[in-house]
């Protein structure tokens, strides 16, 4: 907690999004969750309402149903309004690349954490370059391009994992390099996996909401 935090930056005004490119899979059209499974395979049970999506605590992460590796991927989300509790209690969740490398979501606005677990860091690696938060209640997005890991036969690491991410249109991760993937505390190792698995989103009880949901595969 007393590490320095990233100055705070105001970003621009938000703008609904423009229609998807065309090659892009839409993750959620503002309907259901057709695309998105629970952790255990069945399906998703978070609550859907009013063109977003929001999480249900205590029903687990979801993913989805097919798996991604390179990407764009363009997400939006809202903290709770009115914010409740202090630090990593605001507005928690978070968004998982291949379920391994995360980009934290928190209610980061006027709300202090520590530096690589406010909202836009690589969590554990990585704070953001600025806090470029908008107000709980207010719609936020995150445009990321992420390349995924390489792996050799043996199984070692021959390319490590790099993010690039827009916080609210501002740049807050650049080309940033993966140590592995990310955890609380530590810093796990890769282990080889697949070159495709599910994108998730984490369920930390907290009623976060996501909507315009879409991703471009850049194998």
């Amino acid at each position: 907690m007393d590490r320095p935090v990233p100055p705070v930056v105001t970003p621009g005004a938000y703008v609904a999004d423009s229609p998807p490119p065309s090659d892009a899979i839409v993750l959620f059209d503002g309907h259901d969750l057709a695309q998105w499974r629970g952790s255990d395979g069945g399906p998703a049970k978070w609550t859907v309402a009013n063109g977003y999506f929001e999480v249900a605590a205590g029903t687990g992460a979801i993913q989805t149903a097919q798996g991604f590796g390179d990407c764009q991927l363009h997400i939006e989300w809202e903290a709770p309004a009115p914010p409740h509790g202090e630090g990593q209690e605001r507005g928690n969740s978070g968004v998982f690349l291949m379920g391994l490398y995360e980009v934290q979501v928190l209610d980061s606005h006027d709300n202090r954490t520590y530096a690589d677990g406010q909202a836009a860091a690589l969590f554990g690696q990585y704070p953001p370059l600025v806090n470029a938060s908008r107000k709980p209640g207010e719609w936020q997005t995150y445009d990321i391009v992420f390349h995924r890991p390489r792996f050799t036969a043996s199984g070692s690491v021959a390319s490590p994992a790099r993010v690039t991410v827009f916080h609210n249109g501002v740049l807050v991760q650049d080309n940033v390099v993966l140590t592995g993937p990310t955890a609380f505390g530590k810093r796990p190792p890769y282990t080889a996996h697949a070159d495709a698995l599910p994108l998730s989103l984490q369920d930390h009880g907290y009623p976060v909401r996501f909507r315009n949901v879409w991703i471009r595969k850049l194998e």
